[in-house]
């Protein structure tokens, strides 16, 4: 990645340093008075509209936002940017029904693997549980990484160097405070995103003059909005299908389900999640467009930023490391707990441990070392949005054939294994190469010439067709 020193390493590195310090005297301070396990995971079932809100939104926007998106625009067109926006957005709607019957069925409940061990016996539930732990560790990996990327493109400061900071200082309050602390730090970390997001939009809207516009793409690359291009279909789909999953299988929102105060509060903070997420997803996709038709030649990672940084102004380049910062910290304690409560609640029905281990402890160990493995894969500065989508892939053979089950109380174990075992391998065998040009089944196993065209140029959107869908087929198996 290019190194373009917007400013100092050293007034990068202070910024780090503090932002970090200040959330994880916050966290630790607050939390004091909440001690507990009942708070430790469902912040005491007592949290109220406004801390809900916010701390759903907070979780849900983490640093990807400014990577994610953007890249996907530039081949993806407008349909990716509007599938991830949606894909982003639409669990809330969702939860909305699902967490309500989930409280009222489970009111003492505290993860969705809790649930599904009532469905289904240890096996298949030990594979989910697995699932849902890695779809949530590749996402602290990438959450890591891009603020990491982010920092490194700013001002030169060496990848390491942020993804310790921000992984010892996180890990210090939210492993003292738990759920409680994660939600309350939300609170301050979305106020100060939304101010700073405001600015960077003022910014890019009152001074990039005419190219931020429809007309402007159009001119430039009116592929990206035309309905003939077939992945702003495709793309848009796979972005939808790929977010929406792996949102619902996110431990964390789930977490929040149970901590709403009631089902009312719980109703209202969703809406206003969703709400708020649309406009935040589409605006940074949007940049990638732009970006994309101001310099065809630009890193698709990087595409809000080459915009927002075109003038190399320190005042802004300060404004995007706090608005990094506060969307990984708020994603990563989220992250954290979330892991650390599958741990503690599922962990005597996973695990065959002594009979006094302490799992609350044995989670915290177990995070660290999740953590130690993270600050590695973060440190090689790998693309997020493969990170994001390898993740992804794994939610979407689960999907359907868990949230299925919810409704359908016939749907036996034996069926459901092989339906996701089934979705896996055939996701698995058109998932694309981080290039995209093949996959193990596509130009590996049989050369790419033997397949249509769509084939080999829509591996990404196959794959994740195939990992969706198929499992449906083998639900009428006996």
């Amino acid at each position: 990645m290019d190194k373009i020193n917007f400013i100092s390493q050293s007034t990068s590195l202070i910024l780090i340093i503090v932002i970090s310090l200040i959330f994880t005297l916050v966290g630790l301070i607050y939390s004091q008075k909440y001690r507990g396990i009942n708070n430790y995971l469902t912040a005491n079932r007592n949290i109220g509209f406004f801390s809900l809100s916010t701390s759903l939104v907070a979780s849900a926007l983490g640093a990807w936002i400014l990577f994610g998106p953007a890249s996907a625009a530039t081949w993806g067109g407008i349909g990716a940017v509007i599938g991830y926006a949606l894909g982003t957005a639409f669990p809330m709607i969702f939860l909305i029904s699902l967490g309500k019957k989930i409280r009222n069925e489970f009111p003492k409940g505290t993860t969705l693997i809790e649930f599904l061990r009532k469905k289904f016996s240890k096996s298949l539930f030990k594979l989910i549980l697995l699932m849902t732990v890695f779809y949530m560790f590749v996402f602290l990996c990438a959450e890591v990484t891009a603020v990491a990327m982010l920092i490194n493109y700013i001002s030169g400061t060496e990848l390491w160097i942020t993804a310790l900071t921000i992984l010892i200082a996180t890990l210090i309050y939210t492993l003292y405070g738990g759920l409680r602390a994660s939600i309350f730090t939300d609170n301050i970390q979305m106020i100060v995103i939304i101010i700073l997001f405001l600015i960077s939009v003022f910014y890019l809207t009152s001074f990039t003059g005419n190219q931020f516009s429809f007309s402007f793409i159009q001119e430039k690359n009116p592929h990206l909005l035309s309905s003939n291009y077939i992945p702003n279909y495709t793309a848009g789909l796979t972005f939808f299908i790929a977010v929406a999953a792996t949102n619902l299988f996110h431990q964390g929102n789930w977490q929040r389900v149970y901590a709403a105060k009631n089902n009312e509060v719980l109703t209202k903070s969703l809406i206003v999640a969703f709400i708020v997420i649309i406009p935040i997803v589409l605006f940074t996709g949007f940049s990638g467009l732009v970006a994309v038709s101001v310099d065809p030649k630009v890193i698709p990672d990087l595409g809000f930023f080459s915009l927002l940084l075109k003038e190399q102004t320190e005042f802004l380049s300060l404004i995007i490391i706090i608005l990094g910062l506060s969307l990984t910290i708020s994603t990563v304690d989220t992250l954290v707990n979330a892991i650390s409560s599958l741990i503690v609640v599922d962990g005597k029905a996973t695990f065959n441990l002594n009979k006094k281990t302490n799992y609350l402890k044995f989670s915290k160990y177990f995070i660290i070392g999740l953590s130690i493995i993270a600050f590695i894969i973060a440190s090689k500065g790998f693309s997020v949005l493969y990170l994001f989508l390898l993740a992804d892939l794994f939610c979407c053979a689960f999907v359907l054939t868990v949230f299925y089950s919810f409704y359908n109380k016939r749907l036996n174990e034996k069926t459901a294994y092989i339906s996701i075992i089934i979705g896996l391998i055939g996701g698995f065998l058109l998932f694309p190469v981080p290039d995209f040009s093949k996959s193990l089944l596509v130009g590996i196993l049989i050369p790419a010439e033997a397949f249509p065209v769509f084939v080999s140029q829509s591996l990404l959107f196959l794959s994740f067709i195939v990992a969706t869908f198929v499992p449906a087929i083998t639900w009428k198996i006996k």
